[in-house]
C-alpha cells in the first residue's frame, strides 16, 4: 500500500487503475470504475464487498463485513460456543455514491445510487437511492435534489 500512496501523489489516474486492479484481484466486486478510493480505507472480507461505478470513498472509511459481538451475548446467556461466532453480511455500494471521512459501514449495508453519506457516519442496513444520510446511526436527512438546491443557494 505504501507504493500506492506514492503513485497517488504522482498521478491519481494511475493510482486508481492500480488500486482498482488490486482490489478486484483480492475479490472485491467493482462495477464500472470507481472515481476515487483513499489509500487508507479498511476493507475486510473482500469477497463480501461490491463497489459501484463512479463512487468516492474518503479517508479512513471502514468496511466491516463481520460482527463477533454475538459471542459475548451467547456467553452472557450461558451458551458458551466452542469457537467465536460471527454474524457476516455483504456491503453493497451503488453507482455515484460519496462516502465521507471516517464513516463505518457495518455488515449487511446497502447504499443506493446517487447517495451522499456524511463524514463520521455509522451505516447499517439499507440507505435508499438519491438521498443524503448522516449520523450515528446514519439516517436520511434530505433528498439529493434538496442537497443540490441547498448547495446552489449557498454559492
Amino acid at each position: 500500500m505504501a507504493l500506492l500512496k506514492v503513485v497517488n501523489m504522482l498521478s491519481t489516474s494511475w493510482y486508481m487503475k492500480l488500486l482498482t486492479s488490486f482490489l478486484k484481484s483480492c475479490g472485491i466486486r467493482i462495477t464500472g470504475a470507481p472515481n476515487y478510493i483513499s489509500s487508507d480505507v479498511y476493507f475486510d472480507n473482500f469477497h463480501r464487498i461490491t463497489l459501484g461505478h463512479d463512487c468516492v470513498i474518503s479517508k479512513q472509511v471502514v468496511f466491516l463485513t463481520h460482527d463477533f459481538s454475538i459471542t459475548v451475548a451467547m456467553k452472557a446467556a450461558g451458551r458458551t460456543p466452542d469457537t467465536d461466532v460471527s454474524i457476516d453480511g455483504d456491503i453493497m455500494i451503488g453507482n455515484n455514491v460519496f462516502i465521507g471521512l471516517r464513516t463505518t459501514l457495518l455488515p449487511g449495508t446497502t447504499i443506493g445510487e446517487n447517495t451522499v453519506i456524511g463524514a463520521g457516519s455509522l451505516v447499517k442496513g439499507h440507505i435508499p437511492a438519491n438521498v443524503v444520510a448522516a449520523g450515528n446511526p446514519a439516517k436520511v436527512i434530505m433528498t439529493i435534489d434538496e442537497y443540490f438546491e441547498k448547495k446552489v443557494r449557498q454559492s
